[in-house]
């Protein structure tokens, strides 16, 4: 088989529009609960249980992966819980 370079390589357009990015949450001493599951109801669209259950992932473990999509999709959500007082950050997935 015969592949050109230009065909294996990705362009950084690539990267971030494809659907292999993860939207993180941190886990912090300062918000309540309710306010982290209002905000990934409100800024992720969760239901109110999918919403509850990553707020307890990030108590017991530091962090959760709340939403999946393209770069393009989760930038908008990761600044609206930055604006709230959250830490949120997004990953590339392997």
């Amino acid at each position: 088989m015969n592949f050109s370079t230009q065909s294996e390589e990705l362009t950084l357009e690539d990267l971030l529009t494809a659907e292999e990015h993860q939207l993180i949450l941190f886990n912090d001493d300062v918000n309540t609960f309710d306010f982290v599951i209002e905000s990934l109801v409100s800024i992720c669209r969760h239901d109110p249980l999918q919403a509850e259950q990553c707020a307890l992932i990030v108590h017991y473990k530091g962090k959760c992966a709340v939403k999946n999509g393209t770069f393009d999709d989760l930038e908008p959500m990761c600044t609206a819980l930055l604006d709230r007082g959250l830490t949120a950050a997004i990953e590339q997935t392997v």
